[in-house]
């Protein structure tokens, strides 16, 4: 299935510079992994407090750029400049799922959001990327297959952030949206089910 992360290789290019240049200066994937993290509970803050001004929720957008680009990072320099380590593997793990959960917290205190939904959606993210890292105890890899895999989300929560900054999306519109990722979600843990099995088959 179509998801973001297969543009991942395209954006990794653009950030190779900027990726040597960290490793120059001794920055560890580690480091960039829990500076993700950190920011996205500082991001969830600072939105949460100023909330309903509904202008704070430019700033999801944003972050969510920069923390799509901060998990490139820590990726590339995991992989290509040998700083892979099973503490990196936890972090990396553990980190994207504290930092969706938080991310996801702030649309408790939109009124116009489902509470329910958010909770299912929170619980939702988190199986998805359990259903990933299960492929590799199974004895496949882990599976970062969509349809709504982790920059899936991040896109589509930037977008909805921005489009609820303007006005654009009232609320039966948030839920019915919320509803439709949620479906995504389960069809993605499904997927990821099914080609990770298929995978240890070959």
């Amino acid at each position: 299935m179509i998801s973001v992360y297969q543009l991942k290789s395209r954006f990794q290019s653009l950030l190779r510079p900027l990726v040597k240049k960290l490793n120059d200066y001794s920055v560890t994937a580690n480091q960039i992994t829990l500076a993700a993290c950190f920011g996205s509970l500082f991001v969830t803050f600072i939105v949460i407090f100023i909330l309903p001004h509904t202008w704070i929720l430019w700033l999801i957008p944003i972050w969510m750029f920069v923390r799509m680009a901060l998990n490139a990072i820590d990726g590339m320099l995991a992989k290509e400049f040998a700083q892979k380590s099973n503490l990196g593997a936890y972090l990396n793990e553990l980190c994207d799922v504290i930092s969706d959960s938080s991310l996801f917290i702030i649309l408790f205190y939109l009124p116009d959001a489902s509470w329910i939904l958010v909770l299912l959606l929170i619980i939702g993210a988190f199986l998805t990327e359990y259903a990933g890292v299960l492929g590799v105890l199974v004895g496949g890899s882990r599976r970062y297959d969509g349809p709504m895999g982790k920059s899936d989300r991040a896109l589509l929560f930037g977008i909805i952030s921005a489009c609820l900054a303007l006005g654009w999306l009232p609320a039966t519109a948030l839920n019915i949206v919320l509803s439709i990722i949620l479906i995504l979600l389960i069809l993605t843990i499904i997927n990821r089910v099914k080609t990770g099995l298929c995978e240890t088959l070959h």
